[in-house]
């Protein structure tokens, strides 16, 4: 019993860091498909599956577990995005990260009792959008911070790091990478049922 928790942890762990590592590189790249390269990038189709992965985690191992991998999946993103992205991309998607998946942690905790459906779709709703914001807004605006005469550039020089922003188009950027996450959300009751009766079915079977 111990070891299978402890390799489905392992799992959940791998698959948050491989989905916010390869969204942190992909954001980089805008999507030149269908005259969207100013309105969305490949980031936007990879990123929602974290949500996914914590909704899981959540029914798996219930808040307190669903948090161990999100302190452990954002730690292990963040060190690795510093090095395969840059470091505001590094900081503006764990910030995002680490608020917005704790958000959707209790959403979806509170929601349990409803139906199956619900605490998957309306946590993820509501946190990807506090995701989006903190992230877009630091991650690619160039200008002044309001309150301050320094951009953020200034900021990471002042501190002795390297920083170039890179400049998007973000709160289009912003406004479409949302519209991507709802409907990436609802298309992930899907997946995200059959899981959970695969789950419910193993544990009744361990338990028989």
């Amino acid at each position: 019993m111990i070891k299978t928790e402890h390799r489905d942890f392992l799992i959940a762990l791998a698959a948050m860091t491989l989905v916010v590592l390869s969204s942190n590189i992909l954001v980089q790249y805008p999507f030149q498909h269908l005259g969207l390269d100013d309105y969305l990038t490949w980031g936007a189709f990879s990123y929602p599956f974290a949500f996914l992965v914590t909704d899981l985690s959540n029914r798996r191992f219930g808040p307190k577990g669903a948090r161990r991998i999100v302190y452990t999946g954002f730690a292990l993103a963040v060190a690795l995005s510093i090095v395969l992205a840059t470091p505001r991309i590094a900081i503006a998607s764990g910030a995002a990260f680490l608020t917005a998946q704790l958000l959707d942690i209790q959403i979806f905790f509170r929601l349990r009792g409803y139906a199956w459906w619900m605490p998957p779709f309306v946590s993820s709703v509501i946190s990807s959008g506090l995701d989006t914001a903190i992230f877009f807004s630091f991650a690619f605006y160039c200008g002044a911070v309001p309150g301050f005469d320094l951009t953020i550039t200034d900021m990471f020089a002042r501190a002795g790091v390297a920083d170039e922003c890179i400049a998007l188009p973000w709160v289009n950027l912003a406004v479409a990478d949302y519209l991507v996450k709802l409907a990436l959300a609802a298309i992930a009751i899907a997946p995200y049922g059959a899981i959970l009766r695969i789950m419910r079915y193993t544990a009744a079977h361990r338990a028989a």
